[in-house]
């Protein structure tokens, strides 16, 4: 059998109470039976509204988190794809460096497959991902010039994992990777009990100005967007020929 619609059991409740009624108004019950119906009618509507409510932040959270889960599956193959080829030129030079940038990538692909599928990961851990990367793209890059400065980090304060990792990767594929000499990355990070900083600057090929951002940055903004709603601020500059990003965090 059918179930009835809400608003069919709105209408009979209407007919029974209007059809009741007459009968009922100079009876010394009516004002006893309005009250309960009154009282019946009050507590139907808040289950009702509280019950919709449920569900819609229910089907709100599933939402983000499938949001969510698509944005991270995106951050991964891209990272992969970048340092693989790396480790390609360096197997086509027959580098003696492949043996150590295959360990430092099975460091870093097994930080972002597991760690990375966790709502919060330890600061310490993200700098130490953040670390094994530059050491990998090092490797590639004899000359290349990076700094990486931050105090010593509170083993108590978590954040998103990989949430710094797409500014770095944008620092290398937009500057370093197109920048024939004289590449440099800065990066410094600042964290307190209820606050991170996190701050890159690099410089690249003036030609390729345009290109600088693109699908990471879009994509780190929304994930931002979805894991610190109203609790972050992400500032881009982007001169002739420096990169430069700030990403502010509250936690």
């Amino acid at each position: 059998m059918k179930r009835f619609k809400p608003y069919t059991k709105w209408l009979i409740g209407v007919i029974f109470i209007v059809f009741l009624l007459p009968s009922l108004k100079d009876s010394v019950y009516f004002l006893p039976y309005m009250g309960f119906w009154s009282v019946l009618l009050f507590v139907y509507i808040f289950i009702n509204w509280f019950i919709q409510k449920t569900k819609i932040r229910k089907l709100v959270k599933e939402n983000l988190k499938a949001e969510l889960a698509m944005l991270k599956s995106q951050v991964n193959p891209h990272f992969f794809f970048n340092t693989l080829n790396n480790l390609y030129g360096l197997s086509v030079e027959k580098s003696d460096d492949a043996p150590s940038i295959i360990l430092k990538l099975s460091d870093v692909m097994r930080y972002t497959i597991y760690e990375g599928e966790k709502e919060r990961v330890l600061l310490s851990s993200e700098i130490k991902c953040l670390e094994d990367y530059i050491e990998l793209n090092r490797i590639r890059h004899k000359k290349l010039d990076v700094t990486f400065e931050h105090a010593q980090i509170d083993n108590n304060i978590k954040i998103a994992p990989l949430t710094f990792l797409i500014l770095l990767e944008n620092a290398f594929k937009h500057g370093v990777e197109k920048l024939a000499k004289g590449a440099y990355i800065k990066l410094k990070l600042i964290a307190t009990d209820d606050h991170i900083t996190f701050i890159i600057e690099n410089n690249h090929d003036p030609s390729g100005h345009a290109e600088a951002g693109g699908i990471g940055l879009n994509n780190l903004e929304k994930r931002l967007m979805l894991l610190y709603p109203e609790k972050h601020n992400l500032k881009i500059t982007n001169e002739t020929d420096v990169f430069k990003a700030r990403l502010d965090i509250e936690i």
